[in-house]
């Protein structure tokens, strides 16, 4: 072999192994795809890495590397949330939160602490809890050796700036390193009243342009919810650098889509589920959810732009490139619930050839895939509009005649109720739910709400917050909920006789009913179906919490119940005073001009908080006699969605319920919060069930190939990373959803 030849086969070699460690990262710690730097893995939220050391033959093979226990969730009196916080990883360094919404920072490959961060220190500042699903990293690329490091999240009303390296607030950032986040929502000479009363907070972190963070939030679902705006904050300074206003105000593209006063008494429309964004083309993509109030839509006649919207907006400037709306007009709380997932799929051009597409595929509650040109917003598949039931309505409501209805694919839930999903579990749980069905109405997803009452699909997802997962190939890895919904319009006239309501119950009907139904339960005396409600049931909760530990609550807020801390000391008492039934007197205050319903304790001629004429029954799945979905299984899926061509690669059931698996019950899938992570080493990891276990899927067949029992439930997205040349899969293990036991840890996964 001559010199020449040697040098080209030597060449070749070294390419050829440079190929293989990019792929899997075996060898150095620094090569893309090692670390999780951002929530969903990359910028794009694909929740996909390509890391392959941890494969479909070895997968048998993990063991628990390492636990980290956050200290929280262990004293019954010190309780705080379910963690659904899916951790990132930069460098080795895992951060993360915990149930009381400490950030942490741990050595990604023992599990071992460096910091914790305490945002409640203050005696004098109560704690105010809420989902924190997640952070955001961001180093200072000016400097060359990037001492600047950061974490930013969110705490109630708050934005921290934290030193990723001390654990300390950065001092110049906003004040004393947090901002408050009413900051750009409006003032009161333009809305009509102070954004700083009212509660605001991020559940799902926001996404880093340049030196700009980009971020949503979460907001009351009632009449007391402010404006869900998108905005964007210097992160060297805090400075807000820009806003998109989700609700148009006069003059601003949109504002015709609404009443014309509907920006003064209406709040929601807010990107609380997160996003992602293209960094080439300068564009973060956003999806929103529905304007308030959930279910009646009398003060909002219109389309609604930009609630439940996909939108694509300028990352330097704020401005609207394009929109594509889900769902008109929304009556059915039918928010985006995940962030859209950029993939490049192979679709057909003009000329009829093959090509290469950039998209954005966005999930839906009710079980849709709205799969959209990332440059025009244009569906790669037909989407109709299609005709759907306007009446009966609720006076004073005005549905919308269309909705949007993809061709492709096909949903990944069940679309509408009919007499064959029944329940067949037991004679007696066909008969009970069968009574209900027979007594309600059902049919179109698209019903309006009605004081007769409804069963429907997609209250809840379908889709949920933990998002998917997308390969490279343009498969897409989609968990799924199929829960049947109880839903009953009460006329608040009707509910107190015509008379005034309370204070008290004017407080309850503006901040809490749009979750725990107008009289604080959502069942009814008779034909009642069994609910597991998304939130408590308040008859008689004085029976069950003391007198201060509700007021307590009502501070700093525990599970999805926000903090009220924004209310009034007076206010809450009366709150309080309205559950225990102490609360006799009807408020004297004047009649909102906006709504002559009902009187309430807001000042004359103001429209906020809004008070609508109809509240609904609370949010409340019907179950069986037992407990269990009244529906025939599966109750939750794994689906794999080819979106190259719109069919389905495969479905599974994902989870099981022991006791019904012990009688030889096929898997049924259960309700499930948390998202997937797909690997080049052809694997699917997800926890998210009611059994309380982290599975692995072969990618390819949808098959189990490996499973472990979590110290507690893993409501949370797992993730995926290597240091020292290990692979591991972590997740957070935090209980408590279902009833389950609490957690307080995270668990890391690698091969022996």
């Amino acid at each position: 072999m001559n010199g020449l030849l040697k040098f080209s086969v030597g060449i070749l070699a070294l390419a050829g192994l440079l190929s293989a460690n990019w792929v899997t990262n075996a060898v150095n710690p620094h090569l893309p795809g090692n670390d999780w730097p951002t929530y969903g893995g990359n910028n794009a939220g694909n929740r996909y890495s390509p890391l392959t050391q941890i494969n479909r033959q070895n997968v048998k093979n993990l063991t628990l590397a390492w636990t980290y226990e956050t200290g929280d969730n262990t004293d019954p009196g010190q309780r705080g949330m379910d963690i659904q916080c899916q951790p990132i990883v930069v460098d080795g360094v895992l951060y993360g939160t915990s149930p009381r919404m400490k950030l942490f920072a741990v050595d990604a490959a023992t599990g071992k602490q460096r910091w914790q961060f305490n945002p409640f220190t203050d005696p004098a500042k109560k704690p105010r809890f809420h989902p924190v699903r997640g952070v955001v990293y961001w180093a200072d690329s000016d400097r060359a050796d990037a001492r600047d490091k950061r974490i930013l999240y969110s705490v109630g009303a708050f934005l921290y700036a934290v030193d990723a390296t001390t654990g300390q607030l950065i001092d110049s950032f906003g004040q004393h390193g947090a901002v408050d986040l009413h900051e750009g929502l409006g003032d009161k000479e333009t809305l009509g009243y102070d954004v700083a009363n009212f509660s605001i907070r991020v559940t799902t972190p926001g996404v880093i342009y340049k030196d700009l963070l980009i971020t949503g939030s979460a907001v009351s679902e009632g009449g007391d919810a402010p404006p869900g705006y998108i905005r964007a904050f210097n992160v060297r300074t805090g400075k807000l650098a820009w806003v998109f206003r989700t609700i148009p105000l006069p003059g601003e593209y949109g504002y015709e889509t609404w009443s014309p006063d509907s920006y003064k008494k209406l709040g929601g429309a807010n990107c609380w589920a997160g996003m992602v964004i293209d960094e080439k083309r300068g564009v973060v993509y956003a999806g929103t959810g529905s304007p308030s109030v959930d279910f009646y839509g009398g003060a909002r006649k219109g389309q609604n732009l930009f609630a439940n919207c996909v939108l694509a907006i300028n990352a330097e400037t704020g401005k609207r490139i394009w929109h594509f709306q889900t769902v008109h007009h929304d009556l059915w709380d039918r928010d985006l619930p995940c962030p859209p997932n950029l993939v490049t799929v192979k679709h057909n051009g003009p000329d009829g050839r093959p090509r290469l597409v950039d998209a954005v595929a966005q999930a839906t509650k009710d079980g849709y895939v709205f799969l959209l040109d990332r440059d025009t917003g244009k569906p790669l598949f037909p989407v109709n509009e299609v005709p759907v039931p306007t009446s009966p309505a609720l006076p004073g409501e005005q549905p919308w005649p269309t909705q949007p209805v993809p061709t492709k694919p096909a949903p990944f839930v069940r679309q509408e109720l009919t007499e064959a999903d029944i329940t067949t579990r037991t004679p007696e749980a066909h008969a009970y739910v069968l009574d209900r069905f027979t007594n309600s109405r059902h049919g179109s997803k698209y019903m309006p709400p009605s004081e007769e009452g409804s069963l429907l699909y997609g209250f809840g997802g379908g889709a949920e917050w933990g998002g998917n997962a997308a390969d490279p190939d343009g498969i897409l890895y989609q968990n799924a909920n199929t829960m049947l919904w109880w839903l009953k319009m009460r006329d608040l006239r009707a509910q107190t006789n015509g008379a005034a309501l309370t204070k008290g119950g004017t407080l309850f009907a503006a901040n809490c009913a749009v979750c725990h139904g107008l009289a604080g339960k959502s069942n009814e005396t008779s034909k009642t179906p069994q609910a597991a409600q998304a939130y408590p049931d308040l008859t008689d909760v004085g029976k069950r919490i003391p007198k201060e530990q509700i007021e307590a609550l009502l501070v700093t807020g525990r599970g999805r119940m926000p903090s009220f801390a924004h209310l009034s000391k007076e206010d809450r008492e009366g709150l309080v005073n309205y559950l225990l039934k102490l609360d006799a007197k009807p408020t004297n205050a004047p009649a909102d001009q906006h709504n002559s319903v009902v009187s309430t304790p807001i000042p004359e001629g103001a429209s906020f908080p809004y008070i609508p004429p109809y509240l609904n029954n609370g949010n409340t799945q019907f179950r069986d006699q037992d407990n269990y979905p009244a529906i025939k299984p599966p109750w939750g899926t794994l689906n794999a969605i080819n979106l190259n061509t719109g069919e389905y690669v495969w479905q599974v059931p994902l989870g099981e319920y022991p006791e019904l698996s012990k009688k030889g019950i096929p898997p049924t899938g259960t309700e499930n919060h948390g998202g997937p992570v797909v690997t080049a080493g052809g694997l699917v990891f997800i926890a998210a069930t009611y059994d309380e276990k982290l599975r692995a899927f072969d990618k390819k067949t949808g098959k189990i190939v490996w499973e472990y029992k979590l110290p507690a439930g893993g409501f949370a997205t797992p993730i995926t990373y290597m240091v020292n040349g290990k692979q591991y899969i972590a997740i957070a293990a935090g209980g408590t959803r279902y009833g389950l036991k609490p957690g307080g840890s995270y668990v890391a996964f690698a091969l022996p």
